[in-house]
Parts: structure tokens; sequence; C-alpha cells
């Protein structure tokens, strides 16, 4: 249990940041000016935050390339301290620094915890024709014993933790990071033309499917369309009809406006110049080293005592 002492540093630092962002937006608590959802936005909320964060000005290979690093380190060190104070770390650097709506936050942080849940089932439960003595839960039925080991339970906590640790380093790129400077880096790191201009058109035919449904959804609902379940099931049906070919259509407006702008197949952004600060690297080296640190120190396997 001393091991979590180690969890101290990250934990304090995300409260100091939360108390100082607090503070200075004090006056803001009743007049909220946020970036997150709206009413309209839809689906491309993702992209709002990132154009509103506050560390949207750091250098774009910096962000990307500490958020690679800080997932290899989850995925490599396996490490539940190490994991955790990863989580608590990028929270401080996208809520506090980049002061993202912390509700909204742990809302994006909700998304894949359902398939994490979904994932781990198999490997937290057990099943057995008769009770073990040393099991967590032995959960009897007709045909047997759904049982939970201390060492199944480890495994589903690590799983947990690498997990989270991973997915909270790919938000705090994504969501201080444009989709165009992640794929200007994806250029500079000499990644094919073909296959980034793929990535960008996929990227954007998506969020246009996706905005698509949403408005047509709210149409339906503005007209009473999910009041009941035989009228909830003809608007899905409706929309889910209608759906691909409106896709399209906007889909057609999207390319005509592309080659209204002399597109000839090579996709150009402009690039704003981002040097990088002393301010950014002491961000970025000194967690990293405390990580590395923790790691070192905490090194026997998966250390989390059941």
């Amino acid at each position: 249990m001393i091991y979590l002492l180690w969890l101290l540093p990250p934990l304090a630092v995300l409260i100091a940041g939360g108390i100082r962002k607090s503070w200075i937006h004090r006056h803001e608590a009743h007049h909220h000016h946020g970036f997150g959802h709206k009413h309209g936005e839809g689906t491309l909320s993702i992209d709002m935050y990132a154009y509103h964060s506050k560390i949207g000005d750091w250098n774009p290979k910096l962000k990307i390339g500490y958020g690679i690093l800080l997932l290899l380190i989850c995925l490599i060190s396996n490490d539940p301290y190490v994991s955790f104070g990863i989580i608590f770390y990028t929270f401080f650097v996208t809520v506090c620094l980049g002061e993202l709506d912390a509700d909204h936050y742990i809302g994006l942080l909700g998304i894949p915890l359902a398939f994490m849940i979904a994932g781990s089932i198999f490997i937290l439960f057990n099943f057995s024709r008769t009770p073990f003595s040393n099991a967590l839960v032995n959960i009897p039925t007709h045909w047997g014993y759904v049982i939970i080991t201390p060492q199944t339970a480890k495994a589903t906590v690590n799983l947990w933790c690498k997990a989270f640790g991973a997915i909270s380093a790919m938000y705090m790129m994504s969501l201080s990071t444009m989709s165009n400077e992640i794929f200007g880096v994806l250029r500079d790191a000499h990644c094919p033309k073909l296959i980034i201009e793929l990535m960008n058109m996929m990227y954007r035919f998506i969020f246009i499917l996706m905005d698509t449904q949403h408005k047509m959804k709210n149409s339906a609902e503005s007209r009473l369309g999910y009041t009941t379940l035989k009228r909830g099931i003809y608007s899905f049906g409706s929309t889910a009809s209608n759906l691909f070919l409106v896709s399209m259509k906007r889909g057609t407006q999207f390319y005509d406006a592309m080659e209204a702008r002399c597109y000839n197949g090579d996709l150009r952004f402009f690039e704003e110049k981002k040097p990088v600060t002393k301010q950014q690297l002491f961000w970025v080296i000194v967690p990293t080293a405390y990580f590395v640190l923790v790691w070192v120190m905490t090194f026997q396997g998966v250390n989390i005592n059941v």
C-alpha cells in the first residue's frame, strides 16, 4: 500500500490546477462561456474543444509525440501506479492547462467505459463446477459456480488502468490538437500522401454523416417523432432510409467546395509556426521523468493488493 504514495504528486498537481482554474474563473460561475456542447454543435464538438484549447498554441509535434510516448509508457510499464499517474496528469493538462470543462472531459472518458466493461467481463469471471476456497466471489448456478479469483481481479484492474491511461493520453492529444495539425505532422513524418488524404476524407465524411444524423434526429424530435415506441420506430426507419442520400448530397457539396478552392488531389492546410518553449518542455520532461521513476521504484509486475 505504500506504493500509493507515488500517486500523491500527480494528484496534488491536479488539485492545485483545479483550485487555480476555479480561482481564475470565479467571476464566471454564473456566466458560463465555456466551449462545451451547445445545441446544434452536434458531433463536431471534439474539433471545437481542440480549437478552443488553451494549449492549442503548443507545438503539435510535441503534443502528438508526447501523447504517443505516454501511451507507450502505459502499455510497456504494465504498472497500475504509472497508469494512474498518467490519468491524473493528462486530466490536469486537458482540464486545467487546456481549460476544457471538467464535466465534458469526464463525459468523454465515459464513452469507452462501456466497451471496457464489456471487454473485461470475460477476464473477471471464471466458471467452475465446484466452489473455490480462495475465490473472492462464488456465485452458485444450476450447473456450477461463477467465481472471481484474486488473479482475475488483478488482471482486470491492471487492464482497466492500462486502457484508461492510454485513452487519457490520446484524449490529451486529440482534445488540444486540430485535425489539420495532426495530418501536417504525419506529412512531415513522411507518411504516404495517399494514406493522409484518405484519413482526412474519411474523417470529414464520418463527421458529415454523424452531423446529418444528428440534425435529422433533432428535426424528428421537434415533430414529436419519438414520443411513443411506434413513432420512434417509424422515425428511426425514416431517418435511416434518408441518411445515406442526404449524406451523399452533403458530401458532393463538400467536394464541390474543395474544387472551388483549386483542389487538385493534394490537400494543403495553413500551418501556423508554433515553436517549442521552455514551459512546454517543462510540462513534458518533468512528468515523464517522474513516471519513469515510479516505474523503476514499483517494478514488480502487477502490484495492486486485492
